[in-house]
């Protein structure tokens, strides 16, 4: 714990002499580290998906970096500071996990879920799908907005009811589209939705499953790329059943 504590110290004593002594960092605002903090997010989730714990421990740093810097930002202007947060975050915990510092029951994940979204409505939220950042992608949000749902129980009972949905919406979306009409991209966003939904029940990350696959696509378009250059062929030459060789031996590898 001491060697834990000394590190977390130390960021905070360089944080300290880069804000009085860095030209750039003491230019920076909370508005000016918001894109870089998105950006430092999602190569977090790049090197999850690699499952490269290295690139994982250096992400992790610097998302904790950020936080300390906007922590050392708002102190500036006594709003708070990083305690302030941290003591905020604990405070929170301890609340919403009544079943280990409090007299409730909850053995199972599901009532773990749906403690939390009573305690949160309790503390003034309106609705539970408050918590659902607006600038969320749309396939995160569609599947945070489905989980929230189900933490105070309105969901479907069984994977097959979900499934029959999907195929619903799917037919819908056939009528719209052979028909013409100005509610293809409703319908569309339907059938998404219902696929995401369906993938909740069969165990799936929708957002990893699609991110998997574009990885696995741009690997096997760039040996396209590469192999069909090695013989002397242009891409914008070939016809598609050319390209298929290429890309059968692609899956292959």
């Amino acid at each position: 714990m001491q060697n834990k504590l000394q590190a977390f110290e130390r960021l905070l004593t360089i944080m300290d002499e880069l804000r009085e002594q860095c030209p750039w960092d003491k230019k920076q605002t909370i508005q000016t580290l918001r894109h870089l903090t998105i950006e430092e997010t999602y190569e977090l989730a790049d090197a999850i998906l690699d499952e490269n714990m290295g690139d994982i421990k250096e992400e992790i740093g610097d998302i904790m970096l950020h936080m300390v810097f906007y922590s050392k930002i708002a102190s500036e202007t006594n709003e708070f500071d990083i305690a302030d947060a941290l003591n905020s975050v604990c405070d929170k915990l301890v609340e919403r996990h009544p079943h280990i510092y409090g007299n409730v029951q909850a053995k199972t994940e599901e009532e773990v879920k749906r403690n939390w979204e009573k305690i949160k409505l309790k503390s003034g939220k309106k609705s539970v799908l408050e918590g659902v950042p607006r600038s969320l992608p749309a396939l995160v949000k569609a599947s945070r907005i489905q989980e929230k749902a189900r933490g105070i129980g309105f969901d479907w009972d069984n994977k097959d009811q979900v499934w029959e949905k999907v195929q619903e919406e799917i037919q819908e979306l056939k009528v719209e589209i052979e028909t013409n009409s100005n509610k293809i991209e409703d319908e569309f966003g339907d059938v998404l939705f219902s696929l995401i939904n369906y993938a909740r029940f069969i165990g799936v990350n929708p957002e990893s499953a699609l991110e998997k696959t574009n990885k696995k696509f741009i690997k096997r378009f760039q040996y396209l790329e590469s192999e069909s250059k090695k013989d002397g062929k242009e891409l914008s030459e070939m016809n598609l059943e050319e390209m298929d060789e290429y890309w059968e031996k692609a899956k292959k590898l």
